[in-house]
């Protein structure tokens, strides 16, 4: 058992689920409770191989609501282990597994490694960012979203590692960006597989160039502070932020730990921060009475957001997760991993 695990908590959420209640929210959770509870839908978006895309996985979605239409956009792996991006839409979830999907290297975002995907409406601009990673932070741009052949080709948000990241990343991975911003700045976090969390920072105005200033903002064992961060402004608040982040259990399985913060600047507090305590771990997930789950990973996946805009708004009352699972038999290569997109639903709202 980590130190960071008190015998204290682990008892009291014990009961406190044994009752089936939740936790009061936090001081600092912003409407949040200190426990989350969920129910999972079964496989909702699988990948659509063609000829030319022989894709065997559907990870890394970034989904937001536009004019009464979901927009998905997730990263796929084909046979050879190439990482491409596609975009579907539809206007129902009873619509996302036959929705048609394009592959965004066959428009100007073109070929070569691109994977997890974040997709927002900024708005002082009047213009559609998806942000991506191509080996650094990319970034392509569109008017119209509902046009998936119409994104630039893509540009740098930042040309190249900054020097803290190669002084901390050891044997990691500079992966999965995530761009946020407040009245007057945007914030893009990173991670590096190897326990940090990364932030960088630009102006609205000068948005998206200028990120500079990188600093570590969070740092713990590589496993319990992996990957695939997520920031949300909770709606309702002055300046109350949730953070996700993937993790990798003792069990091997992925699951979210989570924190909330006054500010993007500011200190990053636990919420569901543990194992027996997590944000989403298939421990805290209903899969259906009598239902097999179909993954025992909860991983890379967002918030469905309460707007489309850079501030990533979120309402704590309603909260759903679109995320990747794969069929907890799976093995070999990791490209190869049959990932699945499913969505939960928060069961046990403190509103």
């Amino acid at each position: 058992m980590r130190s960071r695990r008190t015998l204290y908590a682990v008892v009291v959420a014990a009961v406190l689920l044994a009752l089936g209640a939740a936790p009061a929210a936090t001081a600092d959770g912003g409407g949040l409770p200190g426990t989350f509870q969920w129910s999972s839908s079964g496989p909702l978006i699988a990948p659509q191989p063609d000829a030319t895309h022989p894709v065997v996985s559907v990870k890394d979605p970034s989904v937001v609501r536009y004019k009464g239409r979901w927009h998905v956009f997730a990263t796929t792996a084909d046979t050879s282990g190439n990482w491409s991006l596609v975009q579907t839409s539809f206007d129902d979830w009873s619509q996302a597994g036959t929705a048609r999907q394009t592959p965004l290297d066959t428009t100007a975002v073109g070929k070569g490694y691109k994977a997890a995907p974040q997709v927002f409406y900024f708005a002082p601009r009047k213009t559609w960012y998806l942000i991506y990673q191509t080996g650094v932070p990319s970034y392509s741009t569109t008017k119209n979203i509902d046009d998936p052949t119409s994104w630039s080709a893509p540009k740098n948000l930042q040309d190249s590692m900054p020097q803290i990241i190669k002084d901390n990343i050891g044997n990691g991975y500079w992966v999965d960006f995530w761009n946020v911003c407040d009245e007057e700045m945007c914030y893009l976090f990173s991670s590096d597989d190897n326990g940090h969390l990364y932030r960088a920072e630009t102006t609205v105005k000068e948005f998206p160039n200028g990120f500079r200033n990188t600093k570590i903002v969070l740092q713990d064992d590589k496993f319990d502070l992996f990957e695939a961060s997520n920031v949300y402004k909770v709606k309702g608040t002055a300046d109350q932020y949730l953070l996700m982040v993937e993790a990798i259990g003792s069990d091997g399985r992925r699951y979210f730990r989570s924190w909330t913060a006054h500010g993007l600047d500011g200190q990053w507090s636990p919420l569901a921060d543990t194992e027996e305590n997590p944000f989403a771990r298939s421990t805290n997930v209903s899969f259906g009475d009598g239902v097999t789950p179909w993954t025992k990973d909860i991983s890379h996946g967002e918030l469905v957001r309460d707007g489309i805009d850079q501030t990533m708004p979120l309402d704590p009352c309603h909260l759903r997760f679109l995320y990747q699972g794969l069929d907890p038999a799976a093995g070999g290569d990791y490209s190869q991993l049959p990932y699945r997109l499913g969505l939960l639903t928060q069961t046990n709202s403190s509103c």
